[in-house]
């Protein structure tokens, strides 16, 4: 019998490949995720700090960049700032409105006066809390009371009483202010300058200062009279000459009614605030609290602050704070124009133009129930 001869061959060699470990792959992957995170993170970092820088620098007085179209008024406003009267087109000068004082000069437009109003707050503070107002005249009228109305509850059959509302009236002068501004020529002729913003923050803060201490401590007389200066404004006592203490702060709150303590606001020197942030009540809490919110303002027993450096120090027989309704008690016109009077000739020589500008405002105490001070006495 044959056998039949089986060929026999040898298994093919499997084939083997160097696959990657699964985990280190994901590894690497969430490495190449995270670094690629990081970078758009940072690149974000960088665009929000650019936007924050750019907000901020809008943001400040005098600053923002105005997109509407200029008027003519305006253009030749600017012109005539730059190079003189000399410079303009007659279209340009009969776009200007001429001041009324015999001194010369050119009325600035409604924009640049309504630009340099808001940012006399800064300088100003007692702004930011009294009634602002504005008027074309020379003084403002307006009724005053003078005493409670009587009203009475009467009977069905009884003959009812005339009430008679007890109204004066009160006038409110505006007065002339006048300051200058030097400005070289080398940055009258830059044109990247926004010229009207340098004048107006010029003229802002020398104005400012002037009339912060007028509605503070003024005597009335060619001048606004200052809210420390009216005598019908009551006083509480601080019960020590030259020592403050918190509870007479909380007396001098809680005199006044009620319908114009919850709309008043205290009034005093960085020096006297100072003082009061050390101050505590009888639960060991600070009578002054931080601002929480931005816009919003500290508080001393939960009332704003209006910080004046015209408000007098803590000194026996002094009075260096005031509360009151701001709003309600003091009022404050200002005259419509700023007169505007470029002078090339004055400090020619020292290759600057001088700029005088002429304003007028005026300010009084209308209700002088709504306020109260404290002072540094016994009694």
């Amino acid at each position: 019998m044959k056998h039949q001869r089986i060929e026999t061959r040898s298994a093919a060699r499997l084939e083997t490949r160097n696959e990657p470990d699964p985990i280190e792959a994901a590894t690497q992957a969430v490495a190449e995720m995270r670094t690629a995170f990081d970078a758009r993170m940072t690149g974000l970092d960088e665009l929000t700090a650019r936007i924050d820088e750019i907000e901020t620098r809008a943001a400040r007085p005098g600053t923002q960049q105005r997109t509407e179209e200029p008027t003519m008024e305006r253009r030749a406003f600017v012109g005539y700032v730059r190079s003189g009267r000399e410079a303009l087109s007659a279209e340009e000068t009969r776009a200007l409105r001429v001041g009324d004082d015999t001194a010369g000069g050119f009325l600035a437009p409604p924009e640049f006066s309504t630009e340099m109003i808001r940012e006399l707050v800064e300088y100003s503070p007692i702004r930011e809390a009294a009634r602002v107002g504005s008027t074309a005249r020379g003084s403002v009228i307006f009724p005053k009371r003078t005493a409670i109305t009587t009203a009475l509850w009467e009977g069905e059959t009884e003959d009812s009483e005339e009430s008679e509302p007890a109204f004066g009236q009160q006038e409110i002068f505006v007065h002339e202010m006048r300051t200058y501004t030097d400005v070289s020529n080398k940055l009258l002729e830059d044109s990247a300058v926004n010229i009207e913003s340098e004048l107006s923050m010029a003229f802002a803060e020398d104005f400012g200062q002037k009339e912060g201490i007028s509605f503070v401590n003024g005597t009335g007389v060619k001048q606004p009279e200052g809210v420390m200066v009216n005598a019908d404004i009551a006083y509480t006592a601080n019960g020590h000459a030259t020592v403050l203490a918190a509870d007479p702060l909380i007396t001098l709150l809680y005199a006044l009614p009620k319908a114009y303590r919850s709309r008043g606001a205290w009034m005093m020197n960085g020096t006297t605030l100072a003082t009061i942030r050390k101050l505590k009540d009888g639960q060991n809490n600070y009578l002054w609290q931080p601002s929480f919110q931005a816009g919003e303002p500290e508080t001393i027993l939960g009332r704003p602050v209006v910080e004046a450096v015209d408000m007098p120090d803590i000194e026996s027989g002094a009075f260096p704070i005031l509360y009151g309704d701001f709003a309600g008690g003091y009022r404050i016109y200002d005259r419509l124009g700023l007169s505007v009077l470029r002078d090339p000739f004055t400090q020619a020589k020292s290759g600057l133009v001088r700029f005088h500008a002429r304003r007028r405002v005026g300010g009084a105490v209308t209700q002088a129930a709504r306020f109260r001070k404290l002072k540094m006495a016994t009694s």
